[in-house]
């Protein structure tokens, strides 16, 4: 019996494309001037400390550079990820760009909230980029409906380490757990930990040999049965 639905973001309830195309451009091409802007600010120089630490470089210059090229590589580094969260703040604000979600994706977490399914977030972007991201979408601001979001404070998305943590935290045995994502590495993982397993293929012909139940769009899951 299903309890909880843990989600990805990119290629899960949002498109590939937004992240790639408009956050991770607006993040690059604002970065050097945000961290110079905010370097001193406790928050952000806590994380260049980080950079900092894991990198072993130091001063503002090489702290950009190191960041730039971690984008370029998309290293799934802890600051980074805060980093961009907080460029992107300023850009939902700002009204540069809205969140995007995909209908299907949308409809199901609303009619799964009213089944009282607890739904929670899990993805390489910073908490502060997932609250930003379903505040501001074309369905309206969708933050009530999760009881918690995850990124990789609590550990990589490819360790069953992480999903382990996080059925710790929302208290429910690992097999009344669905995760759904895109990525199979992702999802061997969570399966090893006891979760159990959806893959979107949004963009692809379901392989139905696939080692993960695979479908294109959040139409295709029913939580009615409590059954994954």
């Amino acid at each position: 019996m299903i309890k909880a639905v843990v989600t990805d973001i990119e290629g899960t309830t949002s498109s590939l494309s937004f992240v790639k195309d408009v956050l991770f451009p607006y993040a690059r091409a604002h970065l050097a001037d945000f961290v110079r802007s905010h370097e001193h600010d406790p928050q952000v120089k806590a994380l260049l400390d980080e950079v900092s630490k894991e990198a072993g470089v130091s001063g503002a210059g090489q702290i950009i550079a190191q960041l730039l090229a971690w984008i370029d590589e998309d290293k799934k580094a802890t600051p980074l990820k805060s980093l961009q969260g907080l460029i992107w703040e300023a850009g939902y604000r700002q009204g540069d760009f809205n969140g995007h979600v995909y209908r299907d994706a949308a409809e199901k977490l609303k009619a799964w909230k009213a089944q009282g399914l607890d739904l929670y977030v899990y993805s390489s972007g910073s908490v502060h980029a997932q609250k930003l991201l379903f505040a501001h979408t074309g369905y309206g601001d969708l933050t009530a409906l999760f009881s918690g979001y995850f990124d990789t404070h609590i550990g990589g998305k490819r360790e069953p380490e992480s999903y382990k943590k996080i059925a710790g935290h929302i208290g429910y045995p690992t097999q009344q757990i669905v995760f759904l994502s895109d990525i199979k590495e992702e999802l061997d993982a969570a399966r090893e930990a006891g979760f159990e397993t959806v893959w979107l293929c949004r963009d692809s012909m379901l392989d139905v040999d696939a080692e993960h139940r695979q479908v294109n769009s959040f139409d295709a899951l029913n939580w009615d049965t409590q059954t994954a």
